[in-house]
């Protein structure tokens, strides 16, 4: 990873929202910044109230391993208040 951010977009479905997507912040705040009303709770990875399915692109964590079992990892869905795009990302809100 490159120390300076690069900007991304993000979109999401299936409410249909475009938004700027800087690498060095996570997904849910480029969301909220961008006018979404994505669901959130803890912030930190755990509580898995803003979990959404990457339909495509790709993400990075700011830990470990986010609360998320290995098969939904598998199946693409992220916690958007620990991810950062690493790409231009389309996200769909929920499980």
């Amino acid at each position: 990873m490159s120390d300076t951010p690069t900007l991304f977009t993000a979109r999401t479905e299936p409410e249909p929202l475009q938004v700027d997507a800087w690498s060095h912040e996570p997904l849910l705040l480029s969301l909220e910044m961008g006018g979404a009303n994505w669901p959130s709770s803890c912030r930190s990875g755990s509580c898995r109230t803003c979990i959404g399915q990457l339909q495509s692109g790709r993400v990075r964590y700011t830990m470990e391993w986010p609360g998320l079992t290995p098969e939904e990892h598998a199946q693409g869905y992220v916690l958007p208040c620990v991810a950062h795009p690493c790409t231009d990302v389309v996200l769909r809100q929920g499980y």
